[in-house]
C-alpha cells in the first residue's frame, strides 16, 4: 500500500510531466519480477488507462485500487546533478488527501505487507484491516518524521522491518552516526533497520548481525525517482519467494533490492522496468557478486 501519483520531474538529463509514479507503483513493479503483488492504493477518473493496464499486465492485482471521481495525486520535482536530493515544486495531493485503504476480502490473510510511503495513520488503518501478517515492512519519508513522530512509533511498533534514508534515520534518531541511530531504531520496535544511502549503497542492522553493501556501479542515472521504493520491492519481492527468514536470505534479498534500484534509475518514470527481463536482473546479481566478493 501506499502512493499511484502522476509525477512530472526534471533533472539535467532531461524532463518527463504526469508520467506514471508513486511509492506503491515502484514498488509493485520491482516486486512483480519475484512474486504476485496485491496493489492498495486510490486514483481519481483522470489517472490514464494505459497506465492501469501496464500494471495489470505485471501481474499485479488491482482490485485494492480505488478509482474515484477527482484527480490523482501529483508531485512535480527538480534534480540538480546531486540526484540525492530533489527539489519539490508542487505537491497536489487530490484523493490522497482523504484516502481510508479498504482492502478487498482476499486480502485479508496476507502474509507479507509493505507499507510504502504515506500518512502513518493511513498505514495503521490498513494494518487493522489484516488478520495476521508475518512479515511487516514500512517505508517513511522526513514529513512524517517531522509532523506524525507519535503515529509513526505506533507503525514501528507493528513493523518487522523499517526502510528509510541516511538523513530520516539521523531525523528519526537525532544520532550523527548511522551505526547508533539504526540501534535507537530498533528499540521502538523492527527487527531490523535497512537505511538506503543513494549512490553509496545500503546498511542493514538487526541486533544480531550487520550487513552493508555498496550500489551498483553505473555509467547511465538519468532519474532517480522511486529508487528507494524500487528497491524496497526487490528486497520484499525476493524475500516473499523463500522459505526462510533468516540472515543469508536477507543478504541476498538487499542485493536484489539494490539491483532493481539500479536499472529503474537508468530511465524516467518506468521505463527501464518496461524493457526488464528477468535474466537481466540474474546478469546483473552475477556482476554485483564478482564486484563485492573477495
Amino acid at each position: 500500500m501506499g502512493t499511484v501519483a502522476l509525477d512530472s520531474v526534471q533533472t539535467p538529463f532531461g524532463k518527463t510531466k504526469n508520467a506514471l509514479g508513486g511509492s506503491a507503483t515502484y514498488f509493485s513493479v520491482a516486486a512483480s519480477f519475484f512474486s504476485k503483488v496485491k496493489l492498495v492504493a486510490v486514483v481519481g477518473t483522470d489517472f490514464p488507462p494505459k497506465f492501469l493496464n501496464f500494471l495489470q499486465s505485471r501481474n499485479i492485482d488491482t482490485k485494492g485500487l480505488q478509482i474515484k471521481k477527482g484527480k490523482t495525486f501529483s508531485w512535480t520535482g527538480r534534480y540538480s546533478y546531486d540526484l540525492n536530493n530533489p527539489q519539490t515544486l508542487k505537491t497536489e495531493l487530490n484523493l490522497l488527501a482523504g484516502f481510508h485503504p479498504r482492502i478487498p476480502s482476499g486480502y485479508q490473510n496476507e502474509r507479507n505487507v509493505f507499507l510504502a510511503n504515506i500518512d502513518p495513520h493511513v498505514q495503521l488503518s490498513l494494518l487493522k484491516q489484516l488478520k495476521s501478517p508475518q512479515l511487516v515492512v514500512a517505508d517513511t519519508m522526513n514529513y512524517w518524521i517531522e509532523h506524525e513522530k507519535k503515529a509513526l512509533k505506533q507503525v514501528l511498533k507493528k513493523s518487522d522491518i523499517l526502510i528509510l534514508n541516511d538523513s530520516e534515520a539521523r531525523q528519526f534518531s537525532q544520532e550523527a552516526n548511522l551505526v547508533k541511530a539504526a540501534r535507537h531504531l530498533l528499540n521502538l520496535g523492527p527487527r531490523l533497520v535497512i537505511i538506503k544511502r543513494g549512490e553509496y549503497g545500503c546498511l542493514l542492522i538487526s541486533k544480531t548481525f550487520a550487513f552493508c553493501i555498496p550500489a551498483c556501479l553505473l555509467e547511465k542515472v538519468l532519474d532517480p525517482t522511486g529508487a528507494g521504493d524500487t528497491f524496497g520491492g526487490g528486497f520484499l519481492g525476493y524475500l516473499d519467494g523463500c522459505r526462510k527468514l533468516n540472515e543469508a536470505s536477507l543478504r541476498k534479498a538487499i542485493v536484489y533490492g539494490t539491483i532493481m534500484a539500479s536499472y529503474v534509475v537508468e530511465s524516467f518514470s518506468l521505463n527501464r522496468m518496461r524493457r526488464l527481463k528477468k535474466n537481466d536482473i540474474q546478469a546483473r546479481f552475477k556482476q554485483f557478486r564478482r564486484l563485492t566478493r573477495f
